[in-house]
């Protein structure tokens, strides 16, 4: 299984009991430190790559996820996003996005909206240093419009506060 955007590995460690190997990447460094402490297995892999530009592998992967990542991806670079992704499977490879649902009174508010319809919040940190983050929340049907000739067996579900959209690569 391909992981993108690992982060500190929280997702990659249930990963790892479950897949026969896994390679969990993301772009920062000292995130990865903190996944392979979390993650002490003989058939995990952590690399730093960028998630818009997977390094070419020496395998294709017959599954892959991103938790809490495809939020982040700006609504203009989402189909670009997963065809670099599906570019490291192979034919019939599960893919599974799993992510925040908006939920008033529970999400940080959305502080504004650009021009291709990306939203963002403004996040104050402990340290007390504000940050503008792009956070988009997806509908079933704008998942499954960009899925569309490239996937198929399409399901997605969700809960109070999250969603899963799964679906096998054609």
């Amino acid at each position: 299984m391909l992981e993108v955007a690992c982060g500190t590995g929280y997702w990659t460690q249930y990963i790892a009991r479950q897949a026969r190997q896994v390679v969990a990447t993301d772009a920062v460094d000292e995130t990865l430190n903190i996944a392979r402490q979390r993650v002490v297995a003989p058939h995990a892999r952590f690399l730093t790559a960028d998630a818009y530009a997977l390094p070419p592998f020496a395998e294709q992967f017959d599954a892959a996820f991103a938790g809490f990542w495809f939020s982040h991806v700006p609504k203009q670079g989402r189909t670009a996003f997963l065809h670099n992704l599906h570019g490291a499977l192979v034919a019939g490879a599960r893919v599974i996005l799993l992510d925040n649902r908006f939920v008033a009174g529970s999400n940080t508010p959305i502080s504004e909206t650009d021009d291709h319809g990306n939203s963002f919040q403004i996040r104050t940190l402990q340290t007390g240093t504000t940050h503008r983050v792009m956070k988009n929340f997806p509908a079933q049907d704008e998942l499954l419009s960009l899925i569309q000739g490239l996937g198929r067996n399409a399901s997605f579900r969700t809960w109070d506060y999250f969603w899963a959209f799964e679906y096998e690569l054609i």
